[in-house]
């Protein structure tokens, strides 16, 4: 649905994106990654038409966004990072406008603007002026305008800035149940938002794209070793003693802040927790937990965008 191949922007000599490509099945979510000035904004202006590449192709549900500009455009939702809204205007008097912008009219236009309004939770405004709302209730009037032609493709910058918890919430459950009907690219600087509401994630640093897979795939791409968490009532310095001796374990770090509860650090493929769970039980130290860690979205993107070789770029299968 989303098609990108060696997309290069250049400003001047500087190279603000380059060689970016990747792909967004029909469907799917998409976390867009990276760092302040790796260009996210860029990419994301490109895509729904603000800019044209310097290099590269960029295609919108098969329409190439600069060789057939409107087509594809017709076919996108954009929330950008400040969400421009004629503050003179009341909620669904606005939603009216950009609607009729969008090619919609008479009861088609009056049914998706009351299906979004009540989509973003911003129907108990819709007689109030723009101007007066709070930066919570603008932001969902935002998104209330990237649905309202009903697009297959949607480009999400920032939806949830300046959403109070429950909005938050809100809107996450928003955006996970348009997937499948549309197709998403969400950018985000709330990692744990991401990690919830995407399917598979795209991380760029310095312009270009450094990682592209699930959260989960990065996790075993990354981690040198598999690691485990054990929660025990019995003897810590025993059972480190004693694990440490096992076969597939590299390491066991006690837990420096909760008694009982250990990390254990295997080697990749050699799952020893059936083994582990044995001497725990047979020795009668009380197993209260054993699961597998994974790391989470946070440390995988500290970890591609502050160290120097970049991540080989694999397709999530």
């Amino acid at each position: 649905m989303i098609d990108v191949q060696h997309l290069t922007k250049y400003y001047a000599t500087t190279a603000a994106i380059e060689d970016l490509t990747f792909h967004v099945p029909e469907g799917e979510i998409l976390g867009f990654l990276g760092p302040n000035g790796a260009g996210k904004t860029t990419t994301m202006r490109i895509l729904t038409g603000f800019l044209p590449p310097s290099r590269g192709t960029a295609r919108i549900a098969g329409f190439d966004i600069v060789e057939h500009s409107l087509e594809a455009r017709r076919r996108i939702g954009y929330l950008p990072e400040n969400t421009p809204l004629y503050t003179d205007l009341t909620v669904r008097q606005y939603l009216h406008y950009m609607g009729r912008l969008r090619g919609l009219g008479g009861k088609r236009l009056k049914s998706r603007v009351d299906e979004v309004m009540e989509q973003t939770r911003c129907d108990d405004v819709a007689t109030t002026i723009i101007g007066k709302l709070s930066k919570g209730y603008r932001q969902r009037v935002g998104l209330a305008q990237a649905l309202v032609h009903d697009p297959p493709v949607l480009i999400l910058d920032e939806p949830t800035v300046g959403l109070d918890p429950r909005q938050n919430s809100e809107t996450r459950q928003l955006i996970r149940s348009l997937a499948g009907s549309h197709t998403i690219i969400l950018s985000s600087h709330i990692l744990p938002e991401v990690s919830q509401t995407c399917q598979r994630v795209v991380i760029i640093n310095e312009g270009r794209l450094v990682a592209e897979d699930t959260p989960e795939g990065l996790t075993a791409r990354l981690r040198a070793s598999d690691r485990l968490v054990v929660q025990l009532r019995g003897p810590v310095e025993e059972a480190v003693a004693l694990l440490r001796k096992m076969p597939g374990v590299l390491q066991v770090t006690p837990d420096s802040h909760e008694a009982g509860r250990l990390y254990i650090d295997c080697a990749p493929q050699s799952d020893p927790r059936e083994a582990i769970a044995a001497a725990i039980v047979e020795r009668g130290w009380g197993l209260r937990e054993l699961r597998p860690v994974g790391m989470s979205l946070e440390e995988i993107f500290l970890k591609l965008t502050t160290e120097e070789p970049p991540l080989p770029v694999e397709a999530a299968a």
